[in-house]
């Protein structure tokens, strides 16, 4: 145990209780074992986050991977699951991602100070590049073109009109469609016209050989590279938050092996979790039961697995849980990350991506002893529900020496 590091990300009004609440149509889930039942009921409901259920259906061939449900979900996960497996990662992308980790704080070192969460865009943006195959413009052009995605009116997906109005619906439109042309023509079609003459072992190379039209492609495009980049680049820099400001377990993860290591990091994930909730819409009647108690959420109810709340429940995870205990017990079958990276059948599968990239740059960041000279601020996203850190300024001394 290393001792009391609290939570940073920590939005205001969000309530830890009850843990099953039901108001209007909407169960709010922040009980582990219930939000496991929920995320685990297969085909009994659908994805209705990141305003899945206001993407239209029918314009394309193949259904995006992270809002398609039952069967093709299931048939797209498994084929794409090579790309992501602890050995491909390994052994695909390891070297990858320590290049560039070495050449962008090399570039810092000599400046003599960096904004952590501009050098974590820009790496997080090369790496899912090399995983996605879009690698034909530098990531300091293309990154600009993904955060553009993210200039959008407020939403909530618990009202039935995503409290959006007409004009804030034509405005997202607007701020979605121009970044998406822009992308599609700067980065994605020239990567579909080389990989029609010759594939390579990304995932635009799968998806053509899947007959994928440029539609589909353009849209998993989107999928894959705004999640890897914006969910690990907050990631890094709220593990360097943390790590930085807790000189024990800044030591202990300096001088630990990579499984170590890899514990701290699920355990900082655990305890900020990006996406702070995933919702789904009820197909068919659900039982859950805690205890002695049981609901029964029936067809069309909408439930938001509250994420903070689930990653700190004490009856999976134990005493103290806004503490960072790396290797903390938890029940049998939890993942150390708790529900940070999901479960059941939209579980995200870059978990092993996220972690060996956040590895390999904080690594050779703390390396170099830099000192924070400006804490980043919080902000939120309300489309992925998420924390958003920017600022954090770090400096270092003379050849990365403090």
């Amino acid at each position: 145990m290393s001792g009391p590091n609290r939570r940073r990300a920590s939005r205001a009004g969000a309530r830890d209780a009850p843990r099953v609440e039901h108001v209007d149509g909407v169960w709010r889930i922040r009980s582990l074992a219930v939000a496991r039942q929920v995320l685990r009921a297969r085909h009994a409901t659908t994805q209705a986050g990141f305003t899945a259920e206001a993407i239209p259906k029918g314009y394309l061939r193949h259904h995006p991977i992270l809002v398609s449900d039952g069967p093709l979900h299931d048939e797209q996960r498994s084929k794409v699951a090579r790309f992501f497996a602890p050995k491909v990662v390994e052994e695909r992308y390891a070297g990858i991602a320590a290049a560039c980790a070495d050449r962008l704080l090399g570039s810092a070192v000599a400046a003599g100070a960096c904004c952590l969460d501009d050098l974590a865009l820009l790496y997080t943006v090369e790496v899912t590049a090399e995983v996605v195959g879009l690698t034909h413009a530098p990531a300091s052009r293309m990154a600009p073109r993904l955060v553009s995605f993210f200039n959008q009116p407020p939403v909530d997906v618990t009202r039935p009109d995503f409290g959006r109005t007409k004009a804030m619906w034509a405005k997202a439109a607007v701020n979605a469609l121009v970044p998406i042309g822009r992308f599609y023509l700067a980065d994605v079609r020239p990567a579909i016209r080389t990989r029609r003459r010759q594939r390579r072992g990304d995932v635009i190379s799968h998806l053509l050989d899947e007959g994928y039209t440029d539609a589909d492609i353009l849209v998993e495009c989107v999928t894959y590279g705004t999640a890897g980049m914006v969910t690990t680049r907050e990631f890094i820099v709220m593990c360097a938050w943390h790590l930085l400001q807790h000189r024990p377990l800044l030591e202990r993860y300096r001088t630990a092996g990579q499984t170590e290591r890899f514990g701290i990091l699920n355990e900082l994930i655990r305890l900020e979790p990006v996406v702070g909730h995933l919702y789904r819409r009820t197909s068919e009647p659900i039982e859950v039961t805690e205890g002695d108690q049981s609901w029964t959420i029936p067809p069309g109810d909408l439930v938001d697995v509250c994420i903070r709340p689930t990653n700190a429940d004490v009856a999976a995870v134990g005493d103290d849980p806004l503490d960072v205990c790396p290797g903390r017990p938890v029940t049998a079958g939890v993942n150390a990350a708790v529900l940070s990276f999901g479960d059941g059948a939209h579980r995200c599968p870059g978990q092993p991506l996220a972690l060996l990239e956040t590895d390999l740059l904080l690594t050779r960041l703390l390396a170099l002893n830099p000192r924070i000279v400006a804490e980043p601020t919080i902000g939120w996203d309300n489309l992925i529900e998420g924390y958003q850190l920017r600022g954090m300024t770090l400096e270092f001394g003379e050849h990365g020496e403090a």
